[in-house]
């Protein structure tokens, strides 16, 4: 992945802090992508993923080191500029709902990231990491069919359906474009997760429960506005994300 050497310089510098300072950590964005698929894609910047209680202790320490350190969204978004450049540190998705914790960065897959040597995140994860990426500016649904088509049937289905919880839907969305997509190589899904799903989903249409809550604005919140702003339907977003930075505070406490 060619980029600029002072560009490639700062991501070795930030890189190497994090490991000499033993801050668990994983790296995503397109060195992930690369590392499962082979797909190259220029960058112009690098994500970290880590959990909020360890993302203080990496600003610290790029502080340090003379980086321009700010917290974008206390949801999900730190920051560390330097020269033009600048890395993501991402602790979850900022609607809230899929969150980093310890178990992504243990399972992180061992990786040479401009010459250093580190992890990018399991492909489980990264997927997850991709599912509300399904914006009019950006839509990560071909990365996720990337993914799978990359692992070649290896994809833990079990660990992906843990990550995904009650957003189940989400993954059916991606896997029904997978299956358009690549309709030879259906096989990568087994059919015991289409099975689950497509009942899922069957079971959740026969309930048609009225009382069912709107949730556009998780996947988003401009194309969806209309919805809450004029519609007077639930801001699910607001409730998600707050609920989620009363979490980390509390923590913060601890």
């Amino acid at each position: 992945m060619d980029v600029p050497e002072e560009q490639a310089s700062l991501y070795r510098e930030v890189l190497t802090v994090l490991e000499e300072k033993r801050v668990p950590y994983a790296v995503s964005g397109a060195f992930a992508l690369r590392h499962h698929t082979g797909i190259c894609r220029f960058t112009k910047d690098l994500d970290v993923f880590l959990t909020a209680e360890n993302a203080p202790r990496a600003l610290s320490y790029l502080n340090q080191r003379g980086f321009h350190c700010e917290v974008c969204d206390p949801v999900w978004l730190a920051k560390a500029h330097r020269d033009g450049f600048f890395v993501d540190l991402i602790t979850g998705m900022s609607n809230g709902v899929i969150v980093v914790d310890n178990s992504w960065i243990q399972r992180a897959h061992p990786a040479v990231v401009h010459e250093v040597q580190t992890r990018v995140l399991a492909p489980e994860e990264l997927v997850a990491s991709k599912l509300f990426v399904a914006m009019r500016e950006r839509f990560d649904g071909a990365d996720i069919a990337h993914v799978i088509y990359g692992t070649h049937g290896s994809f833990d289905w079990n660990r992906e359906m843990e990550l995904v919880g009650e957003h189940w839907q989400m993954l059916l969305w991606s896997l029904v474009l997978f299956n358009y997509v690549y309709p030879a190589r259906s096989r990568y899904v087994p059919s015991g997760v289409w099975q689950e799903l497509l009942q899922r989903f069957q079971r959740a249409l026969e309930r048609s429960d009225s009382s069912l809550r709107f949730r556009g604005s998780l996947v988003d919140e401009k194309m969806f506005a209309i919805d809450v702003n004029e519609w007077r339907l639930d801001n699910i977003l607001e409730e998600t994300r707050s609920l989620r930075l009363s979490k980390i505070k509390r923590k913060m406490r601890a």
